[in-house]
């Protein structure tokens, strides 16, 4: 089979050569104008002489490169760039619990500088001996409330301590996660002078630091002690010395302490000794 569609294949092709032969001898079709061998690869004279076609390729233009940006050009450069890195940088945020700058000896303080802070505890981990936040108060200098919200501690509470704390079950329905109290509290105190009773106490269960400078500690104050007809370098409860200096009674009853009225009557201990205890800071 093969051997024959190749025979019949060359035969159609002589015949169609030799058909087309024909024509071209009576003029009918014109030959084939062929170059000759070599042709292709001789250069032409006249285009040299006018410089067109001298055979070599016109090199590509290349694209200018573009001016590094102040940023890019500064990698590794100290001082370089900085104008554009600073424009495109957000503005600072001073972060929560930051130290901030004390104010200088001698100058009476801002009242919107100072706030008063009191926390309630409740029992958790064995025994109910950690204490953990569970309600936590900042008022103002005039004893505004800032902040006064019932906290739920990260572990079960064990202890209600409801006779100090005040804290019973039902208040933790709606309470506030720690982190989140935690930060929104941190919020307030950033920047701001603390008075707070034994406030190291507070400070802790907020897990917090707060700069030295920036804090008044009403239990540790001596012209407070010698106000109230007690030594100057014992701690004496809020509670005796707000029936001593301001002439008023404070956790009372069986209902437990009240985080506000207790802040309210450490601002108003430290307002009664202010300009002679800042003098001598």
């Amino acid at each position: 089979e093969p051997p024959r569609k190749k025979e019949s294949g060359n035969r159609k092709h002589r015949s169609f050569v030799q058909r087309r032969r024909a024509l071209e001898r009576r003029g009918v079709l014109r030959q084939k104008q062929l170059p000759p061998p070599g042709a292709a690869s001789k250069p032409n004279p006249k285009r040299q002489r006018g410089g067109k076609n001298t055979g070599k390729a016109k090199p590509t233009p290349q694209p200018a490169p573009r001016p590094k940006s102040n940023s890019s050009a500064s990698l590794g450069q100290p001082g370089a760039g900085k104008t554009a890195s600073a424009a495109a940088q957000p503005p600072h945020k001073p972060k929560a619990g930051a130290k901030a700058k004390a104010p200088a000896p001698g100058i009476p303080t801002q009242p919107s500088k100072l706030v008063a802070i009191d926390c309630e505890m409740v029992g958790t981990g064995p025994g109910g001996r950690t204490s953990d936040l569970a309600r936590c108060s900042v008022v103002g200098y005039d004893g505004d409330v800032l902040y006064d919200r019932y906290v739920r501690p990260a572990a079960p509470i064990v202890d209600y301590r409801t006779r100090w704390s005040g804290i019973r079950r039902h208040h933790m329905v709606n309470a506030v996660p720690f982190s989140t109290a935690r930060r929104e509290i941190l919020r307030i105190l950033s920047g701001k002078i603390v008075v707070g009773h034994a406030v190291s106490n507070d400070f802790k269960a907020l897990k917090y630091f707060h700069p030295k400078a920036l804090t008044r500690d009403t239990s540790k104050i001596p012209p407070l002690n010698r106000r109230g007809g007690f030594p100057e370098n014992v701690s004496i409860s809020l509670k005796r010395l707000t029936k001593e200096l301001l002439h008023r009674d404070i956790q009372v009853g069986k209902s437990g302490h009240s985080s506000v009225e207790d802040a309210r009557a450490t601002m108003e201990l430290y307002k009664v000794v202010e300009d002679e205890w800042e003098q001598h800071l």
